[in-house]
């Protein structure tokens, strides 16, 4: 019952929505332990995945760094001249009628200045996300210059051609195309999967248990590549199932060399197939592991265990847009689509569980 009897406006219910929504999503991890205890989670085989979800925003209303670059200046020679014919009528009003405050911004003055203000804020972030991509490829041409290093004394000669390049992360700057969304700035341009088109979306992940399709963890990245979603979802899958799986699959958007040899991976046989062009000695190693006859047969299992779920979601429930935004409110709305995923498993296996 609303307090006085009113009806709330849809502003109200929308606060009301994502002020709850962080309390609601924490349920994920209650579900995910009726499943356990109903026998519906063996954590034998767990396989991952990531599905674009739309943003709730049009990529429509996104501005490109190159057009960026071109407003602010535009908007800030627009400021200025504003500014100054301000002046000059706050001088005439001033000389005609006395001293007035001449605090007042002219509305179309305000306009501007905030339209600039905006700008400038999604620049800035384009230019730290270009920062922070040439970091990564700074870390990977090292890592490759290092491999190089040790082939070099294995062999004992020196590699043909050019070293790698390592970038500057300091003087990196965004493309012209790269695009920053204004209502909901932190989703990003994604290639859909199954229809290979641009949209505004971010990247959610499940981990899913090969026993019931009970899904063991949920999480929504801004980046399109999964290959650092690994770990993460595995540290999630232990805090929500009490342990790691026997046996972990995913496809090879989520190899990461590394990762594997994290010690918090110790115990788990990982079955993901490296890019065609990963020449490293893990990659082939893993290669060799998935070429054998047991080895070919688990991955095989993969698409079986973790895509139906996302059909399920995103066909069956017509699951395939966000309605909040910001990363942090799309991460708890993707647990309560979790969540209620596995309430469904629950429902369907016949287990009438009483949440307290």
């Amino acid at each position: 019952m609303i307090a006085g009897g009113n009806c709330p406006d849809h502003t109200s219910i929308a606060s009301f929505r994502k002020r709850h929504l962080k309390d609601l999503a924490g349920l994920f991890s209650q579900v995910l332990l009726l499943c356990k205890q109903a026998g519906m989670v063996k954590l034998g085989h767990v396989a991952l995945d990531g599905t674009k979800v739309k943003a709730n925003a049009s990529k429509h209303k996104a501005m490109s760094y190159g057009r960026m670059v071109k407003a602010e200046a535009e908007l800030e020679a627009e400021v200025r001249r504003l500014l100054n014919e301000a002046e000059k009528t706050d001088a005439r009003e001033d000389a005609r009628f006395g001293d007035a405050r001449g605090d007042e911004l002219p509305a179309e003055l305000a306009r501007r200045e905030s339209r600039l203000a905006k700008i400038r804020e999604a620049k800035a972030a384009l230019e730290e996300e270009a920062k922070e991509k040439a970091r990564e490829k700074a870390e990977a041409a090292e890592a490759r210059i290092r491999e190089r290093e040790e082939e070099e004394r294995r062999r004992g000669r020196k590699h043909g051609g050019r070293p790698p390049h390592v970038p500057d992360p300091e003087k990196a700057l965004p493309r012209d195309k790269d695009q920053r969304n204004f209502t909901d700035p932190e989703s990003r341009i994604m290639v859909d999967g199954a229809t290979k088109a641009f949209t505004q979306a971010y990247n959610a992940h499940a981990a899913v248990d090969g026993e019931r399709q009970i899904i063991l963890a949920a999480s929504v990245t801004q980046q399109a590549n999964d290959k650092n979603s690994l770990l993460p979802l595995m540290d999630l899958t232990r805090s929500g199932a009490g342990a790691l799986p026997k046996t972990l699959t995913a496809d090879a958007g989520f190899f990461n060399e590394k990762a594997f040899e994290d010690p918090r991976l110790k115990g788990v046989e990982c079955y993901v197939p490296p890019e065609r062009r990963n020449a490293a000695e893990g990659a082939q190693a893993m290669r060799a592991k998935l070429a054998e006859g047991a080895g070919k047969d688990i991955y095989k299992m993969r698409k079986a265990i973790v895509e139906p779920v996302f059909g399920q979601i995103k066909e069956a429930r017509r699951f395939r847009r966000f309605s909040f935004r910001g990363l942090a409110a799309v991460s708890h709305e993707w647990e309560l689509i979790c969540m209620t995923h596995n309430l469904l498993k629950l429902h369907r296996a016949g287990v009438r569980p009483v949440l307290t």
